[in-house]
């Protein structure tokens, strides 16, 4: 189920819309070229993102990476190096959304990208909807100011009509298993699958389905995360060796012994993928992308839902409780809606969870889920893609929409132009 629209209002300071080349240059007094290629940013409060927290941080980023992080007085700024004084910030690495859907066509994709970058993601997966070529081609691509991209191609489940036909229908084990060699031969990142009946309006992928899936995946050195909806499917799926689970259990609370089969695979990633709240939330923070009419028409619009807080709760409390049994949680936010992630984060926090906990979900336990090395947190070696706060989104999670800045592999993206482009397109 894709989210309601949400955003963080566009407050970048003059230095964030520059080139990082054009800052250089700026700072370099006397000379005709930079004497650096080093950006020191020095003053911040740092979310490293593995839980820790520096009050007041020095970060270097040269040719596109951190190459120190450490408190002030403890690094060593390069001779020549442009200084950049983020008083008063906080800053955080930027965010992976391990679940999303984007649009198999190149110009749409490259659009989303962009959108979704400027509210803080630097890496999206596209979870079995992507049909074509460019989805596997953007994934070693750069797109100018947008985030990089994963794909799990088409995905896999029962006939569904009057759903989408991109992702395969299988009924037999073997059309299971050929559906997987042929990801395999395109190299998806993951194999995405769903077990569900809309409410009694399918057949549910069945076990013996799903387990050839996951059988021929691991053959193939592939993993597998699963839609999911009901208790009793979760139990299965973990005993047949699911991976990860793409959306929290929501038929009911969960039991002791799914915590006890979850125990056993302790690798298991959940990406709790919350649905709306069902409570009057306000949309002004949109105002960097979204043009005020519509943002007008999305707050008349949002009202207090009994039903959806009761299936809120029940995820609520699902999350919680398996967080504390210490199962990974991960971050994901389903649909397109490029601000979304703030939505999900403020609603992770909603659960009950802290503030740390869901900023660690949505950067270095995402990155680590899936297989961004050089993502996820603050530090020496790492790309150098973070959001730059003007409030500490430890005291109040929503701070996380106060984007003064976002930096991707060193660059400061275009917000301010970007902006622009996506509220012309809104009219």
């Amino acid at each position: 189920m894709s989210r309601a629209n949400r955003n963080s209002r566009s407050a970048a300071t003059p230095f964030a819309a520059l080139p990082l080349i054009a800052l250089l240059w700026a700072c370099a007094p006397g000379s005709d070229a930079p004497e650096s290629t080093a950006v020191a940013f020095e003053g911040a409060r740092l979310i490293v993102g593995d839980g820790t927290v520096i009050d007041d941080a020095v970060f270097v980023v040269d040719d596109g990476l951190f190459t120190q992080v450490g408190e002030a007085g403890a690094v060593e700024i390069p001779d020549g190096a442009a200084r950049m004084d983020l008083g008063g910030k906080t800053v955080m690495p930027a965010i992976v959304n391990a679940h999303l859907h984007l649009d198999p066509e190149r110009g749409a994709r490259t659009g989303q990208l962009q959108h979704m970058a400027y509210y803080g993601a630097s890496l999206v997966v596209s979870l079995g909807h992507d049909e074509g070529d460019a989805p596997f081609e953007m994934r070693g691509e750069i797109v100018p100011d947008g985030a990089r991209s994963q794909t799990a191609g088409r995905g896999i489940t029962t006939p569904e009509p009057g759903r989408s036909e991109v992702p395969y229908w299988v009924t037999t084990e073997e059309e299971a298993r050929d559906a997987v060699r042929e990801l395999a031969a395109q190299q998806v990142d993951i194999v995405k699958i769903w077990v569900d009946d809309r409410g009694g309006q399918y057949e549910r992928l069945s076990p013996e389905l799903y387990g050839a899936v996951i059988d021929e995946a691991h053959a193939n050195s592939l993993r597998v995360t699963a839609h999911v909806f009901r208790l009793e499917d979760a139990k299965g799926l973990l005993r047949a060796g699911i991976d990860a689970f793409a959306h929290g259990i929501r038929d009911m609370d969960v039991d002791d012994e799914l915590v006890a089969l979850w125990r056993e695979r302790p690798d298991v990633v959940l990406v709790p993928n919350l649905p709306g709240p069902g409570v009057v939330e306000e949309f002004d923070w949109l105002s960097g992308t979204v043009p005020a009419d519509r943002i007008a028409e999305m707050n008349a619009g949002s009202t207090d839902r009994p039903a959806a807080q009761e299936s809120f709760g029940i995820q609520a409390r699902n999350l919680v409780r398996l967080s504390q049994e210490g199962v990974k949680v991960a971050f994901g936010t389903d649909g397109s809606s490029p601000w979304a992630v703030h939505q999900e984060l403020a609603d992770m926090v909603r659960t009950g969870l802290t503030p740390a906990e869901v900023i660690q979900a949505a950067t270095s336990t995402s990155a680590e889920f899936v297989g961004a090395v050089d993502l996820g947190t603050v530090e020496a070696g790492k790309s150098a893609d973070f959001l730059v706060l003007d409030a500490n989104p430890l005291d109040d999670i929503t701070n996380t929409r106060a984007i003064s800045a976002v930096y991707l592999r060193g660059a400061a993206v275009d917000r301010d132009g970007l902006g622009e482009r996506f509220r012309g397109a809104g009219e």
